[in-house]
Parts: structure tokens; sequence; C-alpha cells
């Protein structure tokens, strides 16, 4: 995670600033990443995330801070890893067994959105968003 700017409130410093909701229990951490392009989005993020942050959630709360970045079209990714084994967990018939979100608060019908439909604009302001997990 960046650190948020030195001696100004957090939602006053230029960046994308996540508050992210919904969070069933403080096992393991909340990882949040932050892509650019379509490339690799949204299960590749190791290797195509242009920005990872984890952080552990002992009050059930998470905030994902991106600062110095340029302006243009981001998606991001949010997974609430509970057996912080880096990966989302599925059941037998592939359904998600950990909490997960997108950018715009979009979900796909049978498959994970595309980049396109949680792009967002970030023009180099403050920008502050949601996401509220699902489980």
């Amino acid at each position: 995670m960046v650190a948020a700017c030195a001696g100004t409130a957090e939602a006053a410093c230029a960046g994308i600033h996540v508050r992210v909701l919904n969070i069933r229990s403080s096992l393991g951490t909340v990882d949040c990443a932050l892509f650019n392009s379509p490339s690799g989005f949204p299960t590749d993020t190791l290797r195509s995330a242009l920005r990872l942050s984890a952080m552990k959630v002992p009050d059930r709360t998470a905030h994902c801070n991106f600062t110095d970045l340029p302006p243009g079209r981001y998606a991001l990714v949010v997974l609430h890893d509970e057996n912080m084994n880096g990966r989302m967990d599925y059941n037998w018939l592939g359904i998600p067994r950990e909490g997960y979100g997108f950018s715009n608060d979009v979900h796909g019908r049978l498959s994970s959105p595309s980049f396109e439909q949680a792009a967002f604009v970030y023009d180099g302001k403050p920008l502050d968003l949601t996401i509220t997990l699902r489980y």
C-alpha cells in the first residue's frame, strides 16, 4: 500500500482512495489490485496489475490508497483472502468461497465482469471509491 500524503487528510491527497465494505471477518487479508488495461483482468493480478495492496483487517474495515498515478482509465479488483493463500478459493461448483468485489460495484452473471464494465476514469485529483464485497 502506498502511504497517504504526509500532513494532509487522506481524502485531500491526490490518488485513488478505496473504502472496502461488507468484510465478514477479520481473518486473513484484503487485497486490492489496480489495473490500467484489460490484460490479465481480473485474475492475473501478480503479473498484470499495475499496483497491488494487501492489508490485515483487525476491525473488519479496509482502505486501499493508490497515489502518484497519472490520469487514465483504471479498474479495481478486491479479494478478502481469508486463508491467506494468495488466491481466490472456489467450491466444487466454481463459486467463490471468499469475498470479492470490483470497481463500479459490478458483477458478472456467470463469470467475472470485464475490464470495460469495471473501468473508471481518474483525472489526477482525489477520487474516493467504495467497493462492497460479495461472498
